[in-house]
């Protein structure tokens, strides 16, 4: 099985998956988990955190076509997906050790800019960056 599946993942090019903004392994859950009493977060309260963050987007791009952080044009990222030199160089050093491509680089601050509205933050951080980058991470993992 697992050599058909990487038969499988060998035959999807490069630029598809450059067009795909987020993917995610999900592996699954061990018995432990499972067993777990530990509540997770409610469909109510994701909802909820959603919402917020596609208003906020619906409000950043007020008069324009736009209407969500995954349509934003180039000039749009640089507006509204500002980043310090901090962050600035780890998204380098992220781009150069996963041989991703320009047009991910435009991508992984898309989905930083969204991953901080969930988070209900004005600014895209640390934490909303490096998430954003392990989304684009997996496709190097898995297909090549």
């Amino acid at each position: 099985m697992p050599a058909q599946i990487q038969r499988y993942r060998s035959r999807i090019s490069g630029p598809l998956l450059d067009r795909i903004d987020i993917h995610i392994d999900a592996p699954a859950l061990s018995l432990t988990e499972l067993r777990s009493e530990k509540a997770g977060e409610t469909s109510a309260a994701i909802r909820t955190r959603a919402h917020a963050a596609r208003t906020r987007q619906q409000e950043r791009f007020t008069g324009t076509k736009v209407t969500a952080n995954a349509r934003m044009t180039h000039a749009q990222i640089r507006r509204h997906c500002p980043i310090d030199s901090m962050l600035g160089d780890l998204l380098q050093q992220a781009m150069e050790q996963l041989c991703l491509s320009a047009r991910a680089y435009d991508r992984i601050l898309k989905v930083a800019r969204t991953i901080a509205d969930l988070a209900g933050r004005e600014r895209i951080e640390a934490p909303h960056l490096l998430e954003a980058i392990q989304y684009r991470s997996l496709d190097r993992t898995l297909f090549y």
